[in-house]
Parts: C-alpha cells; sequence; structure tokens
C-alpha cells in the first residue's frame, strides 16, 4: 500500500505533531541504565524531527495547502474527541479497578484505531498501517502484562514511540518538491505546477498525552 505524496504543509504538520508525541511516548517508560540513556537520545531525536516540522510548515508556501473542507473538518473533530475520550475513560475506569499498569496499552490501542478513519480524511492510507502496527505493540504490551512481569509501559511506551517517530521522518522523506505537481497515482511532477486538488490537509492528530509512571 502507497500512500499519495503529502504537501509540504502536511507532511510539515505531521512530523511536527508525531514527533512532539514520540517523545513524550519515550518519557512513559521507566527504565534503568543504560536503556535510560537510549531512551532520552531516542526523545532528543523525535524533538528535533518535530522542530525540522515545524520548520518546513513555516516555510511552506500558502497555495501549498488546498482549500479546507468542511465536511472533513467535522469528521476530524469526531475522531479526536472520540479519541480522547475513550482514552481518558478507559484510563479512568482501570484506574478505579485498579489495573492502571494497563493504561498505556489501553492508550495505545485508541492512539491505533484513531489512526484508521483519520486516513481517508488526510488522504494518507499509510496511516492505516501506523494505526494496525499500533494496535499490535498494544496487543503485545497486554500479553507481556499478563504473562510475565516485564512493564507493560516499557514495551507498550518503546514501540509506540518508535512507530510514530518513523511515520514522522516518513512524511518528511516523502514530502512534495516545492514547484512539484502530484498526479491521481501519487507520482511528482518536478516540472508542473502545485496541483489545487491535492491531499486535503488538516494537520495529523496526536496521540493523548501519556505521562504515566509506574
Amino acid at each position: 500500500m502507497t500512500g499519495r505524496t503529502p504537501s509540504r504543509r502536511q507532511a510539515g504538520l505531521t512530523a511536527l505533531y508525531l514527533g512532539v508525541f514520540a517523545t513524550l511516548w519515550f518519557s512513559v517508560p521507566k527504565a534503568d541504565p543504560p536503556l535510560d540513556t537510549v531512551l532520552v537520545v531516542a526523545s532528543v531525536v523525535a524533538l528535533l524531527t518535530a522542530v525540522a516540522g515545524g520548520v518546513v510548515t513555516a516555510r511552506a508556501r500558502v497555495g501549498d495547502a488546498p482549500p479546507r473542507d468542511r465536511v472533513a473538518d467535522r469528521r476530524y473533530l469526531l475522531i479526536v474527541v472520540a479519541e480522547f475520550a475513550a482514552a481518558g475513560l478507559g484510563a479512568a475506569l482501570l484506574g478505579l479497578v485498579g489495573w492502571s499498569a494497563f493504561i498505556p496499552a489501553l492508550v495505545s490501542a485508541v492512539v491505533g484505531l484513531h489512526f484508521l478513519p483519520l486516513a481517508p480524511v488526510l488522504g494518507d492510507p499509510l496511516l492505516r498501517l501506523l494505526g494496525l502496527a499500533v494496535c499490535l505493540v498494544a496487543l503485545a504490551g497486554l500479553v507481556v502484562g499478563l504473562a510475565s512481569s516485564e512493564s507493560v509501559a516499557l514495551v507498550v511506551g518503546i514501540g509506540t514511540a518508535l512507530l510514530l517517530l518513523v511515520h514522522a521522518l516518513t512524511a518528511l522523506l516523502r514530502r512534495r518538491p516545492p514547484n512539484g505537481r502530484v498526479d491521481p497515482n501519487g507520482r511528482v511532477d518536478p516540472n508542473g505546477p502545485v496541483d489545487p486538488n491535492g491531499p486535503v490537509d488538516h494537520g495529523v492528530v496526536a496521540p493523548p498525552k501519556a505521562r504515566i509512571r509506574h
């Protein structure tokens, strides 16, 4: 499955949001040396990716972004609200029943699921792959937590953060050239003007803040 080439602004926003939240997910696990140092380095890389995304967004031309679609905007808002509501309510319920150790897995699963309906809204099929991969990480964390003494937060935090970081970096690498035109099949013509009917840019929702210590 291949995604359409994102506009520079869309790619920048994707890298910005996912870079920031990858940084937060890297902070979820409470690790001992030397893993804690590795997580700090990974957090810095994710943060730098977010900064790069911000720079790309700021430098994107005004004409690079297609006209906004009100219907898509409403769908986007509903998806984000549902995501935060499900994650917040689920985390609260797990805390009440004494299963707070599994909160990272639940939040990760909600994050992964929300990417599935978000993919067509943002015109990025690769978000489906990201969503499925994040859900698998959440499932792996749940299995590890039930079958062993390993930390759920360690498995889910690192796995989710890595997936978000990889997608953020991929968005930057796939971004449309400044003067490129993208055809319906996602091929870039560097000599053509920017296609005003290209992917609709509404930004990419980031996972809910999940700074959880156990």
